[in-house]
């Protein structure tokens, strides 16, 4: 009745009774109602609860070509024939309220159950169907009471606590449950209690203590009963009860149970526990059982050709291949589910495939196919909450990777936003991982307390659930917040922490992993192909006893075979040690490479921030002199401090392009001196007089030759500002750096003013100016020469230093 999930694709299926139905699977009744139960529950759990149950169980029947009444009336239909049940099921339900006023006793009992249940459970949600519904349920209450008989009793009242869980009415729902637990315990019939306690506990909320007792009991009593099939759909109900509580290890460990049932009494359909598998071992990061399980679940779904939850098993092979870094694997068995997903009946699951395969390539820098992918949203918007959050989560990744912080912020706050409406038990991992990644983005972008507030969000989504989540991104936000603030030692922590994740996920070559599983595979193909020449073998055998010849021949082929492949084993068994040997120490180079490469990074970063807090050291002392310079009258000291002032400004723009630039080691000259000059003509608030000519090649420097030479073309500019012109006369002053040979430069400074005096006894202003100048062409072993040409020419001629050679390397 619920309508969060439509299914518009039924109109294109004619639903019919039991004996019309086109079973492929040769299951009995009891078999095929466990086989809709289980992937209705598959269905609802990767939906993380945004499709309902009974649009699951909706869902299921018409993928399977079921009737939908099989997924509800096992209470009441023993396989007998219910006269008037095909016309109900073929939604002929005049023709079967003529067939009601006919019947007596229990086969309108019956009748009337089932149409109360066609009612109930009817597709969409309408407020008659409910009415309708309640006055059939209403009818069996009544008769069933006046025949007195307890099965029917029981039957009728769990359809009325089914009809309340339907009209929204926990409360009532949850009264008629137990009351029906209670009168079916005093009957003293161990299937009548299972039946109950079942229905108490399938309807009962997640949170509620209850649950878990009631299914836990009813699996209890089915499993005394002899009745496989319901005991192993009361394990699968009672494992997600657990999974979705966070008891992890003990979901797997019942799924595993109730892998070993299904195989016992011959259900085929093991991708509904062996895809839960793979998930859970993939939380764990252990993706080598992972893998086995989601290939696992592939090769049943495809033997029994059972297709409706194709989109969600591709994805999940796919996200395997992901973490273990097999880009193109994931891409393809992501576009598999995108395309299964969009032509055929499927779980629901196949737009995650969208934002993955997105994520995918902006892991591998593919920014503009990402963003030509992302307009695929136009055409396919997302219909749930959790794929909203998904898109709005893939977006801000997107655009925070390729730099646009603005619409990256917008994104992880509109996440942030859909993860508290969409806050449960069954998305709690994601609302947290969520938090994580907003906090990271302000961490990196230096808010640490934007990012605390978000963090402490994921880790209180964490405490309320009682569930301990492992999340790299929440790890490494904390220790960028912490290392933001000063607090070091918890850093140093969390910085531990996130390396431990890390760890985990490399600590086996995943390229190995694969390969071996691929040779397990192969090995169980072999097997299984070795068993059935057995098999004919001894077929023929007894067909051909009578023949010693073909006897003797047969089993001289059997033994020269057995040689053969113990000779070709042999001999692959050699190879594969070769192998291993080889992919282990491949594997410990990797590990030492990205361990390196994460050190690297750390030591880039901070370099990077010791230079921006020598930038603000150095503009903080600048400030200082300007204040200070507001309490002297003297026109020599203030000239005094504002040549200081000049001079630390040349060093601090050194600084601030080195904490601004991807490249910590040279600065850029072309850039940096155009910068210079433009401080030196604000500060001296230059008019039109004076014109600069700047002709500057593209050429990096180390900072250890960057800030001598800026200081010197501090010192010549302002000179020649101060004294080449005098009276505001017109003047033009020429900087030049040039290429002159390879790793040989050459600084020339000229103006056309009035020239310098170059006589040594004669002491100018500019003295300390120039032994200034002169010291600093000592620091970078250049010559240096000055002389009167029209003005002032000041050339300097130097080399480039070995370590920035290296760098230019």
């Amino acid at each position: 009745m619920k309508a969060k999930y439509l299914f518009c694709f039924l109109l294109s299926f004619s639903l019919l009774g039991y004996g019309q139905t086109s079973i492929k699977n040769n299951y009995d009744i009891k078999k095929n109602r466990l086989l809709i139960k289980a992937t209705a529950m598959y269905i609802h759990s990767v939906n993380q609860g945004f499709i309902d149950m009974d649009s699951a169980v909706v869902l299921a029947c018409t993928a399977n070509k079921f009737p939908v009444s099989m997924s509800f009336d096992e209470g009441y239909n023993d396989g007998s024939y219910l006269p008037g049940g095909k016309m109900v099921d073929e939604n002929n339900i005049d023709t079967a309220k003529d067939i009601l006023k006919q019947l007596k006793k229990t086969d309108k009992i019956r009748l009337l159950l089932h149409l109360g249940s066609h009612y109930l459970f009817k597709t969409g949600e309408k407020k008659e169907d409910l009415q309708q519904s309640l006055f059939f349920i209403q009818q069996a209450i009544e008769l069933s009471n006046a025949m007195g008989i307890p099965k029917w009793k029981q039957q009728s009242n769990i359809l009325l606590g089914k009809y309340y869980v339907q009209a929204n009415n926990p409360v009532e729902s949850k009264k008629i449950f137990a009351k029906v637990v209670i009168e079916s315990r005093n009957f003293n019939d161990r299937k009548s209690l299972a039946e109950a306690l079942s229905n108490q506990g399938t309807y009962l909320s997640l949170d509620d203590p209850d649950k878990e007792k009631a299914l836990s009991e009813s699996m209890i009593l089915y499993r005394s009963v002899g009745e496989k099939e319901l005991e192993i759909e009361l394990l699968m109900k009672l494992l997600t009860v657990h999974f979705w509580k966070g008891n992890i290890d003990l979901a797997e460990k019942e799924l595993l149970q109730a892998s070993a049932l299904q195989k016992k009494i011959g259900f085929k359909h093991l991708h509904y526990t062996s895809a839960p598998l793979a998930f859970i071992y993939s939380v764990k990061y252990n993706l080598n059982k992972s893998l086995f399980y989601s290939i696992n679940s592939i090769e049943t779904m495809e033997a029994t050709n059972d297709m409706i939850c194709a989109d969600n098993f591709y994805l999940r092979l796919g996200n395997i291949y992901e973490k273990m870094e097999h880009t193109k694997e994931a891409l393809e068995l992501y576009k598999k589910s995108f395309d299964v997903g969009t032509k055929n009946i499927n779980s629901g699951s196949w737009y995650k495939s969208f934002p993955l395969t997105i994520q995918l390539f902006i892991k591998d820098k593919r920014y503009k196919e990402a963003l030509d992918y992302l307009k695929k949203a136009d055409t396919y918007p997302p219909n749930t909450a959790i794929d909203i959050f998904y898109l709005s989560q893939t977006r801000a990744s997107l655009y925070e990777k390729i730099g646009n912080n603005v619409l990256a912020e917008k994104y992880y706050l509109e996440m942030a936003r859909n993860a508290e409406n969409m806050m449960s038990t069954r998305t709690s991992r994601n609302v947290a991982i969520g938090y994580s990644q907003v906090s990271l983005f302000y961490a990196k972008t230096g808010k640490p307390d934007q990012a605390k507030f978000y963090a402490d969000k994921a880790l209180d989504v964490s405490k309320k659930t009682n569930q301990n989540f492992t999340i790299q991104e929440l790890d490494l936000s904390l220790f960028k917040i912490d290392s933001l603030k000063g607090n070091y030692l918890s850093a140093i922590g969390h910085y531990q922490d996130y390396n431990k994740v890390n760890d985990s996920l490399y600590n086996v070559s995943k390229n190995r992993e694969i390969e071996e599983l691929k040779i397990q595979y192969e090995t169980l193909k072999k097997e299984d192909n070795i068993k059935t020449l057995e098999m004919q073998s001894k077929l023929q055998q007894s067909k051909l006893h009578r023949s010693r010849l073909l006897i003797n021949l047969s089993i001289g082929s059997i033994l020269l075979l057995v040689v053969i492949i113990g000779l070709l084993y042999n001999s692959y068994k050699v190879k594969q040690k070769n192998n291993k040997e080889l992919m282990i120490k491949e594997n410990e180079i990797s590990q030492q490479n990205i361990k390196l490469q994460h050190l690297l990074e750390d030591k880039e970063w901070l370099i990077k921030e010791i230079h921006h807090r020598v930038k603000n050291n150095l503009q903080t002392v600048i400030s200082l002199l300007n204040s200070q310079s507001a309490y002297i009258d003297d026109d020599l000291a203030l000239s005094t401090i504002k040549n200081s002032q000049h001079r630390i400004h040349a060093m601090s723009l050194i600084h601030q392009k080195l904490y601004m630039s991807e490249n910590i080691s040279t600065i850029n000259m072309p850039i940096y001196i155009n910068e210079l000059v433009e401080y030196l003509k604000d500060s001296f608030n230059l008019k039109q007089n004076i014109r600069f000519k700047i002709n500057i090649d593209e050429i990096e420097l180390d900072v250890s030759q960057a800030i001598p030479l800026g200081l010197i073309i501090n010192e010549a500019v302002t000179n020649s500002i101060k004294y080449a012109f005098p009276d505001n006369s017109q003047g033009i002053i020429s900087i030049s750096l040039i290429t002159k040979d390879t790793d040989h430069y050459l600084l020339t400074i000229a103006d056309n003013g009035t020239g310098i005096i170059l006589d040594p006894d004669k002491k100018t202003k500019n003295s300390f100016g120039m032994s200034l100048i002169r010291g600093l062409s000592d620091d970078l072993d250049g010559k240096f020469s000055i002389e009167n040409s029209n003005g002032t020419l000041l050339q300097l001629s130097f080399e480039k230093n070995e370590q920035t050679r290296k760098h230019t390397i």
